[in-house]
């Protein structure tokens, strides 16, 4: 067999590169990190302008959809990116108002009522035979003769004043609030510009592609951007109706039972519903903690009210919302919130669930096909058949390529 020392050249250059990786493993993390730092506004603009044009094109649609003036054909782009900007930001500014005010209100009443409610399982205990019996009398009277007031005005000196020096830790806040609002800023400006100029950078990828790239890995990159592109959209469209009609339907109910911080909780279970099975129960926890500390019963209330909801949610709203449209069977849903959480946290779980109906779609897309040595036999009984034959062998080989393997 005949080498070229084209071949050599490759191979070593490979084997000498991945020497490098192997030898300067913990340099190059390093600096994978470091890049991956510095260009965390590009990669959040893009998130950014990715979940934007979801809202964009949805305005671009209805702007006027029938017209053919150039007036308003020109002012399109501009007017809806205007209004899917104004749109994204409302949202969130309706929910930092909805739920930061009332968290901290909710903060304080924890604290104000903590020694209270320590002082009340202190009675429960002491008021309690069987607990009695298994303490020491020290012990009892140690815990008795404890001011819960005044040691929870200490923990929170502790936690305020051994923070550090004020100084330092008034100049670190302000340089990382700095820093996140030019790395907002910069993050929102990238995403506006690839909003405005989407199409032409879509027609410079495709020219690279079709320059250095294959017709055949072109077109299995292709199919990939669109599959994940396809999972995510339907993933943020679902998740996000489905999330709207759980909190409104919270707080509804909730104003109903008369139970307190009900815009408040409402939007709290609608955020967290964005995660996909647990992010409901999340925000029921902490929104029964809360109203816990007003009220146990209403607490209790509360929980059976959340757990009714859900069961309404699970088997009416989530199969009409968002349906079957992620292709992704509920045990699979569940590995991915599960290891995606166990990777990244929130992010993990909010990635996971498109990142892996991608993958299984991908799978069962290979799965379907038929086996290379079918289709080589196929093409065998199609040479040595007639015509009439071959159309039949033909016709069966596309329907079971068709028909899904499981």
């Amino acid at each position: 067999m005949k080498i070229e020392w084209e071949t050599c050249f490759k191979v070593g250059i490979s084997v000498f590169l991945l020497y490098l990786c192997i030898e300067y493993w913990k340099v190059l993390a390093d600096f994978v990190l470091v890049l991956f730092g510095a260009s965390a506004p590009l990669i959040i603009g893009g998130v950014i302008a990715y979940i934007v044009n979801i809202l964009m094109s949805f305005y671009e649609r209805h702007y006027f959809a029938k017209s053919t003036k150039r007036g308003i054909i020109k002012s399109r782009r501009p007017v809806c990116m205007l209004g899917a900007f104004i749109t994204f930001v409302a949202v969130i500014i309706l929910l930092a108002r909805l739920i930061l005010p009332q968290l901290v209100s909710c903060i304080e009443l924890i604290f104000a009522e903590l020694p209270g409610f320590m002082n009340y399982l202190v009675d429960l205990v002491m008021n309690n035979e069987t607990l009695t019996e298994l303490m020491s009398e020290d012990t009892l009277s140690s815990i008795a003769s404890i001011d819960w007031q005044s040691r929870i005005g200490q923990i929170v000196q502790v936690l305020t004043s051994g923070i550090g020096d004020v100084v330092s830790v008034l100049i670190s806040t302000v340089t990382s609030v700095f820093s996140w609002i030019v790395t907002a800023f910069l993050s929102i400006i990238f995403a506006f510009y690839l909003l405005l100029d989407k199409e032409h950078l879509k027609s410079q990828v495709n020219k690279l592609c079709k320059r250095y790239l294959k017709e055949k890995w072109r077109q299995k990159l292709k199919n990939t951007f669109l599959v994940l592109n396809d999972c995510f959209h339907k993933y943020i469209v679902g998740q996000c109706l489905e999330a709207v009609i759980l909190g409104v339907l919270c707080t509804i109910g909730m104003w109903i039972f008369r139970l307190p911080y009900a815009p408040m909780i409402g939007a709290l279970i609608a955020f967290t519903a964005l995660i996909p099975i647990a992010g409901a129960y999340i925000g029921a926890i902490v929104g029964a903690f809360m109203i816990f500390m007003v009220s146990p019963i209403k607490a209790l209330i509360f929980l059976i009210f959340i757990i009714v909801l859900q069961q309404i949610e699970g088997n009416l709203i989530y199969p009409r919302v968002v349906g079957s449209s992620m292709g992704l069977p509920g045990l699979w849903v569940l590995a991915a919130v599960t290891v995606g959480g166990g990777v990244m946290g929130i992010p993990g779980m909010l990635l996971g669930v498109p990142i892996v109906a991608a993958i299984y779609r991908f799978l069962r897309e290979e799965a379907n096909k038929v086996p290379l040595a079918e289709q080589i036999a196929a093409k065998k009984a199609k040479a040595a058949a007639g015509p009439q034959e071959s159309a039949i062998i033909s016709e069966k080989v596309s329907k079971e390529a068709e028909q899904p393997q499981e």
